[in-house]
């Protein structure tokens, strides 16, 4: 640590989170793969309906701090999927936590699930969905695992505004280590709030229930950067430049929750 825990914890102070407040902020940035899990996470919940004893799958979930948070918090049992951190390594997080009975990790692709349909009560899925979710054809899939009734949640990163023209050259301007914040191997992954609605009510599978954007999302996104960089624990410090030159003119968190309309399997 390159300051003290109770400086790190001050960086982390944040009254609109105040459940995330309670978590071991080393913990928290030791564990980050990208904006602060927690915040997303309780952000989300707060627009969903989650009950205790519910089945629920947390997709994409990296270092499962997001399904810790959701069995903590929320007393459901959740099914922690990812495909960049094994199993074995989240289950030892899961163990730590003392959630042996809670929380199980499984390490799967997002088009190779391995659950039965109309498994889970809910799905939640933070800062991972734009990954593999904008594909038109994918919500009927990934619905196929809730049951009739059941809510799917999502965060993403995603733009304020849409692009007028071409990329912002702040966006695409060299950092000093020489790479850019704007990936397109990535970032051309980050829509609207329209476009993501757009993609799910087209599918007819879905009431979209609430689509909005996080205020101030950049300067929480921001804040936790820093706080990791003040940690030594950031993994990509080519995201502040980006972050303190668009001010949120583009940069952002997109939130939906929508609810299945019938059966599963349809």
């Amino acid at each position: 640590m390159n300051i003290s825990k109770e400086e790190l914890t001050e960086m982390l102070e944040n009254k609109q989170f105040p459940l995330s407040a309670k978590y071991d902020p080393e913990w928290v940035v030791e564990n980050e793969m990208g904006p602060n899990a927690l915040w997303l996470t309780e952000w989300l919940c707060g627009a969903m309906e989650l009950q205790p004893g519910m089945r629920v799958l947390d997709m994409g979930c990296g270092r499962a701090m997001s399904s810790v948070f959701l069995a903590k918090e929320f007393d459901v049992t959740v099914w922690a999927n990812d495909l960049w951190i094994s199993a074995a390594d989240n289950w030892q997080r899961v163990c730590l936590a003392g959630l042996e009975n809670r929380v199980f990790p499984i390490h799967a692709e997002a088009r190779s699930l391995p659950y039965a349909e109309g498994f889970f009560d809910a799905i939640v899925s933070l800062d991972s969905y734009h990954y593999y979710g904008t594909d038109d054809l994918y919500l009927r899939y990934f619905a196929s695992f809730l049951k009739p009734g059941g809510q799917i949640g999502i965060v993403v990163p995603g733009l304020m505004r849409a692009f007028d023209g071409e990329v912002p050259e702040h966006l695409t301007r060299k950092t000093p280590s020489g790479a850019r914040f704007w990936d397109p191997t990535e970032c051309f992954s980050f829509h609207t709030l329209d476009w993501w609605r757009r993609l799910w009510e087209q599918t007819g599978l879905v009431d979209v229930e609430l689509a909005d954007t996080l205020d101030d999302g950049w300067k929480h996104w921001l804040t936790f950067q820093e706080a990791c960089v003040a940690a030594g624990k950031c993994r990509d410090e080519d995201e502040l430049p980006a972050l303190r030159a668009d001010q949120g003119r583009y940069l952002g968190f997109v939130r939906m929750v929508a609810r299945h309309k019938g059966d599963a399997s349809e």
